[in-house]
């Protein structure tokens, strides 16, 4: 009977080990003495490349856009579509360009109409269709 339980205890211990622990003559483990510093840059290998040109300027988009998002505290899901759209290049931080003549204004607009919809304490449905006649030109963007 106690060498039915062992027999058994030894076969479900096997199954459940990883292969790698049933090995044998497996090569020793590397000493901590020879491992590089935590810190230090890894050893170049023959077989390292230098990044090609499109890949040199994505990485320059990438910090750009990513400086960017800092700058600008973007967070979440707000970081994330500035994200996309600038590594896209549909950004002036992607593009490297200020905005048009009239994306300028346009942004200026919406800027004056978002304070006046505020400074009006305007909510909800008020608060929309104000934003839509603004933006339209058809309101008056003052108090």
């Amino acid at each position: 009977m106690i060498r039915f339980l062992v027999a058994g205890l030894l076969t479900v211990t096997a199954f459940a080990m990883p292969p790698a622990a049933l090995a044998q003559g497996t090569a020793p483990a590397v000493p901590p003495s020879t491992t590089a510093p935590a810190g230090a840059a890894a050893p170049a290998s023959p077989a390292a490349r230098q990044p090609s040109a499109a890949q040199a300027a994505q990485q320059e988009r990438m910090r750009s856009c990513n400086a960017t998002a800092t700058s600008r505290h973007l967070t979440a899901d707000a970081r994330r579509s500035f994200m996309s759209e600038c590594l896209a290049g549909r950004t002036p931080a992607a593009s490297g360009h200020e905005p048009s003549a009239a994306q300028a204004a346009q942004q200026e607009r919406m800027r004056s109409c978002n304070t006046t919809a505020t400074s009006r304490q305007l909510a909800g449905t008020a608060r929309r269709s104000f934003m839509t006649e603004c933006l339209a030109g058809h309101g008056a963007s003052t108090d």
